[in-house]
C-alpha cells in the first residue's frame, strides 16, 4: 500500500512536496484554512483551522507520517497532531524558530556566530538597546514576520520612538547591522535514520526584503572550501541539538572567513528552489525520503543555475520557455503585488553561461 503524508500548510512549498513524491508513489493530504490553497490544485485539500482538535483528527485519519511547509504552525496543533500521526522536523524546531530571541540564543549556545541583539519589551527597552548595540540597526518582531515584514531600520535616536510607535504593540527584537560582504545560505537535510546530506552554499540577493535571486553554488565557493566547512559543521551542530528530521535552511551573513547566522527555517526552503533543476536530488524529493526514513539522494550540484523569482506578475510561459536553459515553475496563483507566484532555474554549463542567460532575463521581473 502506498504510504500517505500530510502537509500542514497549502502554499506552494506543500505543492511542490507532493509533486516531488508522486512520482515515489507517495500520496498527500494538505491541511489548509483557505480553499484556493495551491497545494489544493494537485492533492485533496482538508479545510479548517490548523488549532481545532476535529479538524486534525480528520487530517491525520489513515496517514503514515506529516510535515509542515512553514514555521508558524500553532505549537498546540503539533502537540494534538503528534497523538495520532508522527510529525516531522518537530515541536524542538518550532520553538526555537518561532521567536527570533530564543533563535538566536540557540545558536549561542551552539558557539555559532550572530549580530548583536537585544530583547525589547518597552521604549525604554529600546532605548537602552540602540545605546548599546549601537544604531543603525533593524527592529524586528520577534514573531511572525516574513519577506521584510514586521520589521524596520532605526538609522538614528530620533527614529527609536517612532519605531516603538510603529512596531511596539508586541514583543520586539533589536538586531545590530552587520557589515557583511554578501549574503549566503544552506540547505541539508536530515533523515529519521540520522543520515545528513549538504547541498552547497548559494548566494543571494533581495529586493524590498523578498528573495529576489540565488546563485548556486555561491560564486568562488567550492566543496572544500573553508566557509563550506564551517557551514555543514554548523549545520550538523543545530540538526543534532534539535534531532532534526526534514530540510533545514540556514541563511548566512559572509564577513570574510566567517560565517555569522541570520536565521534558520525548518522546513523548505526559497533559496533551495534551484535544487529542483540543478541538483541531483532537489530539496523537496530529499523532504520526503528524510521524513519517511528512506534514503537520501544526492545533493551535489548538476548545473550552474540561477533561480530568479517571479513576484507581483510575470510574463507569459511561452516567453520564458522559449529561451534555452530555462526551466519555469509556476504555482497556481493569482497575481498581487509582492506575492511570489513562481520562479525560474536558469541552467548553464559554466557559472559565466548561467548568469548571462539570467542577466538577459532580468529587465522581464520589473515590467
Amino acid at each position: 500500500m502506498a504510504k500517505r503524508m500530510g502537509i500542514i500548510g497549502g502554499g506552494q512549498l506543500g505543492r511542490m512536496l507532493a509533486l516531488s513524491g508522486y512520482p515515489l508513489g507517495l500520496q498527500f493530504r494538505i491541511l489548509d484554512g483557505a480553499e484556493e490553497a495551491p497545494a489544493g490544485h494537485v492533492s485533496p485539500l482538508v479545510l479548517g483551522p490548523l488549532d481545532h482538535a476535529e479538524t486534525l483528527e480528520r487530517f491525520a485519519e489513515g496517514l503514515d507520517c506529516a510535515t509542515f511547509e512553514f514555521e508558524n504552525v500553532p505549537l498546540p496543533a503539533i502537540e494534538q497532531l503528534s497523538k495520532h500521526v508522527p510529525v516531522y522536523p518537530g515541536l524542538k524546531a518550532l520553538e526555537k524558530s518561532q521567536d527570533r530571541v530564543v533563535e538566536k540564543e540557540f545558536f549561542q549556545s551552539l558557539l555559532i556566530s550572530t549580530a548583536p541583539f537585544a530583547s525589547v519589551q518597552s521604549l525604554e527597552d529600546l532605548q537602552q538597546a540602540a545605546r548599546t548595540i549601537g544604531l543603525p540597526a533593524i527592529l524586528k518582531t520577534r514573531r511572525f514576520g516574513y519577506d521584510g515584514k514586521g520589521q524596520m531600520r532605526l538609522n538614528s535616536a530620533l527614529e527609536v520612538a517612532n519605531g516603538w510607535e510603529t512596531l511596539g504593540s508586541q514583543p520586539l527584537i533589536l538586531e545590530g547591522l552587520v557589515p557583511f560582504d554578501r549574503e549566503l545560505s544552506q540547505v541539508s537535510v536530515r533523515s529519521t535514520k540520522g543520515e545528513i546530506r549538504h547541498y552547497p552554499l548559494v548566494e543571494n540577493f533581495h529586493r524590498n526584503g523578498i528573495l529576489h535571486k540565488t546563485i548556486a553554488p555561491a560564486p568562488g565557493i567550492g566543496p572544500n572550501h573553508p566557509l563550506e566547512k564551517q557551514s555543514r559543521q554548523a549545520m550538523e551542530k543545530v540538526m543534532e541539538a534539535l534531532d532534526y528530521v526534514g530540510v533545514l535552511a540556514i541563511e548566512w551573513f559572509q564577513m570574510g572567513e566567517s560565517l555569522v547566522a541570520n536565521e534558520m527555517a525548518p522546513r523548505v526552503h526559497n533559496t533551495g528552489h534551484w535544487t529542483m533543476d540543478g541538483a541531483k536530488t532537489s530539496q523537496f524529493e530529499n523532504h520526503v525520503r528524510a521524513v519517511l526514513g528512506w534514503p537520501l539522494g544526492l545533493t551535489d550540484a548538476c548545473h550552474f543555475t540561477v533561480m530568479l523569482n517571479l513576484i507581483g506578475s510575470h510574463r507569459p510561459a511561452e516567453d520564458w520557455l522559449a529561451n534555452p536553459g530555462v526551466r519555469l515553475h509556476l504555482y497556481g496563483k493569482s497575481p498581487r503585488n509582492g506575492r511570489k507566484l513562481g520562479h525560474v532555474n536558469v541552467l548553464g554549463n559554466t557559472a559565466l553561461e548561467a548568469l548571462t542567460r539570467s542577466d538577459s532575463l532580468l529587465d522581464w521581473l520589473s515590467e
